[in-house]
């Protein structure tokens, strides 16, 4: 009887250190996981990444005023050209 009882602990042994591993594995899978999509929302979503769009929206308010300058300024420029075209008296038309 004695040996079929110390059968039986080997046996639960040998299972409880493959259940540990198994769970260890899970376990340390998990937080690989948790933390690789911990540091990929912080790359998307951060600070960083918040900076760089607020800034990037005000340049290109920025960079539309400058065009609306330029268009009326292009717009005045060319008025005052084909005005002082028309008064050449050399000019043929062109």
């Amino acid at each position: 009887m004695n040996e079929i009882l110390e059968e039986f602990e080997d046996d639960i042994a040998k299972r409880d250190s493959k259940g540990v591993s198994f769970y260890l594995k899970i376990v340390s899978l998990v937080v690989v996981v948790i933390g690789f999509g911990i540091y990929v929302g912080d790359m998307l979503f951060g600070k960083n990444s918040l900076d760089v769009l607020l800034n990037l929206q005000s340049e290109k308010q920025i960079l539309e005023k400058s065009v609306d300058n330029l268009k009326n300024e292009n717009a005045v420029l060319q008025k005052e050209y084909f005005e002082l075209k028309d008064l050449d008296p050399d000019s043929k038309g062109f």
